[in-house]
């Protein structure tokens, strides 16, 4: 993958973009914004009854009486192409009310509005930037990032503390978006349904008479176990591969997903804040290589940006040189970036 030669060097600057802010949110204002992007998911984190008209009728078109089960089985076995983008949202929206039922919604609401401005702003970069993004913050100390169909987006407020620099926080925003892109959740889900775990799932209801509300939540159980065990490698190898072009389309550091995987590499799996992350995705190391196979000096072909924290961003009294674009002439150097040896002058 080649990434382009020339990239705006574009900030999401908290004292410099309220405009941008005001375009990015929805039109209830900003005060309410997060909150009713909430809403917008399912109960502002509570999931969703399980009826007829609800998963099951975002995968077949409406609610499905009893019968129609194998519908939705000839449906995902198909093509994820024959789920239009309507239906994939609805998917998207019920399989996010069941992650927000199980962890709580940071209280920290312009934290909420940043990282949807920052998302946002990534996604609008993407090949599909006219979906409803929503980036929402979870109560969580763990280590994680997810996303689900339709543009939802998720990442724990361990994962952003533990973020060296803005820069790396966009890498993993744009990971997510890539996986949605990409409608990587929907092909794991096809291969399960192609694999007969999701037609036992339905045949098993039909004797009941209540395919639209038990094998809905079947279904959102198997989105669960989705989660849990994560997507494809060759999946988290391209989101990665995509990610850092995306985020360094955005005018973020390309070196941002990198240095995070640097840090993952000395994470170990008998600390309870990275067992999930590390279990669900592909060693660190493996991913980094795989990141020089396909990139190789590429990335050291655009300048960096001066690292900015998420604490500075956030903070109200923020220096007025933040928001100046930094000189392609000096590039920062991140972790993630060996310094290049000075020349001799002669």
């Amino acid at each position: 993958m080649r990434l382009p030669h020339s990239l705006p060097r574009i900030r999401l600057i908290a004292t410099a973009c309220t405009a941008l802010a005001l375009t990015l949110l929805p039109s209830q204002g900003q005060s309410q914004g997060v909150m009713n992007l909430l809403n917008a998911l399912g109960g502002g984190g509570s999931t969703t009854s399980n009826t007829g008209g609800g998963l099951l009728g975002a995968i077949t078109g409406g609610g499905a009486p009893a019968g129609q089960g194998d519908d939705l089985i000839s449906m995902l076995t198909r093509s994820v192409e024959s789920i239009d983008e309507p239906r994939e949202i609805e998917i998207g929206r019920q399989l996010s009310a069941v992650l927000l039922g199980s962890k709580p919604l940071h209280p920290d609401m312009a934290l909420q509005r940043y990282v949807n401005q920052l998302g946002r702003w990534i996604s609008l970069q993407s090949p599909r930037p006219n979906l409803p993004w929503t980036f929402v913050v979870l109560d969580d100390p763990g280590y994680n990032a997810f996303a689900a169909p339709g543009g939802y987006v998720f990442v724990t407020k361990g994962l952003i503390d533990r973020c060296a620099d803005e820069a790396e926080l966009a890498g993993i925003l744009a990971h997510e978006i890539t996986h949605v892109t990409a409608k990587h959740h929907l092909l794991a889900i096809r291969k399960t349904a192609q694999s007969g775990m999701l037609t036992q799932l339905v045949a098993s209801q039909i004797k009941t008479n209540a395919v639209g509300s038990v094998v809905t939540s079947q279904f959102l159980a198997l989105g669960r176990n989705l989660y849990a065990r994560g997507l494809d490698q060759t999946d988290e190898y391209d989101a990665d591969r995509t990610g850092v072009a995306l985020a360094t389309r955005a005018g973020f550091d390309p070196y941002g997903l990198v240095s995070v995987l640097q840090h993952l590499r000395t994470a170990t799996p008998d600390n309870p804040a990275f067992t999930l992350a590390l279990a669900t995705h592909p060693p660190a190391q493996a991913r980094l290589e795989q990141l020089e196979l396909a990139m190789g000096k590429n990335l050291d072909g655009f300048t960096g940006t001066a690292p900015v924290t998420v604490a500075q961003r956030m903070s109200p009294k923020a220096a007025p040189a933040a928001a100046a674009v930094p000189s392609p002439a000096a590039p920062a150097e991140t972790p993630a970036r060996k310094a290049a040896p000075k020349k001799k002058t002669s």
